[in-house]
């Protein structure tokens, strides 16, 4: 990955809407002069516990913790680098990337991989103009009326049409100064069969170009229109930027939609994708109908915790939606897998163009759970008129209850297959457990319920929590009031009311950095450049932060440093009267700011 300098990156911080980066994936409204709140797209939860700084362009979860700036959220949610997330949000903001100083055969390397994307990029445009505009194209875009595909959504799409002859991507390229192997390295040409000339790999067809996450061109499944030109479906060649495998078709134009429903729709076809994004259901991507690899899978986890498996519901859609639940556990087990219903022998856009945009959002809505699609599948499938039958689907339905916890889908799926195979609830729980085998236990927790980390390990965590969240609120508001927490934070009593390496570390960037705390940061401390970032979300939060408040913070941190003193002493039997002296001469004053 190319390195960019320290300027460009902070280029691409001032010009980034931060609001839209993360609004992109969560839902905000806006809590204070500086602070946005919503549900945290790194966990489950039910109230607002995330919040966001859009000056500084900061983030944190108070639920479970996590935070950083802006190309560290988009690391975390798209699953990439630092050097892809800049990449990334250049794009978005139009800035335009500066790198260092690099080694010349990376150089080398990627100003090859520039000019095979600038020549995908130039075929594709010339594949659109003749969709739109030759009259050749007359087939391609009947068929694409047929299924009732409307020029914006096909336009957005960058659906093409190849000429239906031998050479004139090739004549065009070379004219503009593309060489034979680069031809051949962006899967646009091949060999002729006798070895000795080149020809165009995609001729009369209609061109589908597959996209990487910046939207640039990897390559093209292209459909056939003549029933006789085979095969129907004929791919780029896997080379140097295409690999099928590893990516899933319209993601590019899929995330910010899968990222506002909490869930990514997979589908089977390019114009099942189309037809869904054309009739506003714009979290569709599709599989193209092959097997989801384990890399496609990865692709869908970053998009969306929830997989809506659109598949055909045909013999060969049940054994691909088994294979992608498969691939997609191997990839994260917390995603949440549900099955739409699709009526036989229809696809989503047969289902869009016949029934409406309205019905096809409902058969989303109605998806249920994978596991309920499992054992309604074994129930269907198995023969429930033999006893060897019934013992049967018991074993298909047990081997799928056996890996849920106990929860309410579980139990209602034990009265389901209870009231097929009239059994009684008792008998099918038994059955379908392995013979009383535990489904959940709590064995091994380690959460300090007895032993040797009982009460007393939980007192003592309680203690530091509470050290933790005075020393947090303290820097918070000298967060809140940069010039008086500059000040403070400068004198020499600070480091002894800070308890951990941490916390002194993070006063001593921001008595350096008060007026712009996500400024400076180390680039390889990431545990300082979150608890500025929770800090700086905690004073976004702040309300009308008076001196006084700033006073009361600093007085609680001594109060506690004092508490800690006495309790040392007392250990050591040495005497504490001055310290409890001190100790209520704190309270007085904190006594007074209350009043």
């Amino acid at each position: 990955m190319a390195r960019y300098t320290d300027d460009s990156r902070e280029r691409v911080r001032d010009a980034i809407d931060f609001v839209e980066v993360v609004g992109a994936r969560t839902e905000l409204r806006k809590a204070g002069v500086r602070r946005y709140v919503g549900l945290c797209p790194f966990h489950d939860e039910k109230s607002p516990s995330f919040g966001i700084d859009p000056v500084e362009k900061l983030y944190h979860c108070f639920g479970c913790g996590v935070g950083g700036d802006a190309f560290k959220f988009v690391m975390e949610t798209e699953g990439v680098g630092f050097g892809e997330a800049l990449e990334l949000l250049a794009d978005r903001a139009n800035v335009t990337l500066e790198r260092t100083e690099e080694d010349p055969r990376a150089s080398e390397r990627r100003d090859r991989r520039d000019r095979l994307h600038a020549l995908l990029e130039r075929t594709t445009a010339y594949y659109v103009r003749r969709l739109w505009e030759s009259p050749d194209a007359e087939p391609a875009r009947a068929y694409l009326r047929e299924r009732g595909l409307q020029e914006p959504a096909l336009r957005e799409f960058r659906v093409g049409y190849a000429p239906d002859a031998w050479d004139r991507v090739i004549a065009g390229s070379t004219r503009a100064g593309y060489a034979v192997d680069e031809l051949l390295a962006a899967g646009l040409a091949q060999r002729s069969r006798g070895g000795s000339g080149l020809i165009d790999r995609f001729r009369g067809r209609l061109m589908f170009p597959w996209a990487d996450a910046r939207g640039r061109v990897l390559g093209f499944g292209a459909r056939a229109l003549a029933a006789d030109d085979l095969p129907k479906y004929l791919n780029s060649a896997e080379g140097e930027v295409f690999h099928k495998g590893r990516q899933v078709y319209g993601a590019d134009l899929a995330r910010a939609g899968a990222a506002r429903a909490g869930a990514i729709v997979l589908v089977e076809g390019y114009t099942d994708v189309i037809a869904l994004h054309q009739a506003g259901l714009r979290h569709a991507v599709g599989s193209m109908g092959t097997a989801v690899t384990v890399e496609q899978a990865g692709e869908l986890a970053k998009l969306a915790p929830t997989v809506l498996l659109c598949l055909d519901a045909d013999a060969a859609g049940r054994t691909a939606m088994r294979k992608a639940a498969d691939a997609l556990g191997r990839v994260d087990r917390r995603l949440e897998l549900r099955v739409v219903a699709l009526p036989t022998g229809s696809d989503p856009a047969d289902v869009v163009g016949r029934d409406g945009a309205a019905a096809m959002a409902a058969l989303l809505d109605a998806a249920v759970p994978f596991a309920r699609w499992q054992v309604d599948q074994a129930l269907a499938e198995g023969n429930l008129d033999s006893a060897e039958g019934r013992d049967r689907v018991l074993s298909e339905a047990g081997a799928v209850l056996r890996e849920l916890p106990a929860s309410v889908l579980r139990e209602e799926l034990v009265r389901l297959v209870a009231g097929r195979l009239g059994l009684s609830e008792g008998l099918a729980a038994s059955a379908l457990s392995g013979g009383g085998r535990r489904v959940s236990g709590t064995g091994g927790r380690g959460d300090g319920s007895g032993g040797a980390d009982g009460e007393a390990g939980r007192s003592a965590r309680r203690a530091l929590d509470r050290r933790e969240e005075a020393e947090h609120a303290f820097l918070a508001m000298c967060v809140a009031l940069p010039a008086l927490g500059a000040r403070r934070l400068a004198g020499p009593e600070v480091s002894g009311l800070l308890s951990s390496e941490l916390t002194r570390r993070a006063a001593g960037h921001l008595r350096a950095h008060a007026d712009a705390p996500s400024a400076g940061l180390p680039p390889d401390d990431d545990a300082l450049a979150g608890l500025v970032a929770e800090l700086v979300v905690r004073a976004g939060g702040l309300t009308n932060p008076e001196p006084s408040d700033l006073d009361r913070a600093a007085l609680m941190l001594d109060l506690a440093r004092l508490d800690r003193g006495i309790a040392t002493a007392r250990a050591s039997q040495t005497p504490v009267s001055d310290l409890a002296a001190e100790r209520q001469r704190v309270l007085g004053e904190l006594r007074r700011l209350t009043r």
